[in-house]
């Protein structure tokens, strides 16, 4: 099984979201305002998905709602929940105990903001 690239798939569910409920119109302007309008994008692209199941499934608190494919997410990514767990000041024991979609959520969280700056620049904004 090959390693899941969390990075990837959360800024291939940003632009997803971005497709389906941004309007892109909303924020294009002059070369002197886009880089404004890129960070008042990213803000709400941050306070959005930050709760979006399609996303990071912080709402539900899981986003496959599958305990089993959120074990295989994980798997050979312990090293991204101890940064997140660090970041976010948790205990990596705790978050265990928690389970496996506690565990994939957090990393989705914490990986938002840099998938969120990704998916924006692939989109040339």
């Amino acid at each position: 099984m090959e390693k899941y690239n969390y990075l990837e798939a959360i800024k291939a569910d940003v632009k997803t979201y971005i497709d389906d409920e941004i309007n892109m119109d909303d924020f294009s302007g002059p070369a002197e305002d886009r880089e404004d309008l890129r960070q008042e994008l990213e803000e709400k692209l941050n306070d959005d998905l930050w709760i979006a199941d399609s996303v990071t499934g912080n709402a539900s608190g899981s986003y496959y709602c599958n305990a089993w494919k959120a074990e295989e997410a994980l798997c050979h990514n312990w090293d991204l929940l101890a940064e997140a767990l660090e970041e976010f000041g948790g205990d990596f024991g705790e978050a265990v105990k928690r389970g496996a979609e506690y565990c994939d959520v957090t990393i989705r969280c914490y990986l938002l903001g840099q998938a969120i700056a990704a998916a924006l620049d692939d989109l040339g904004m």
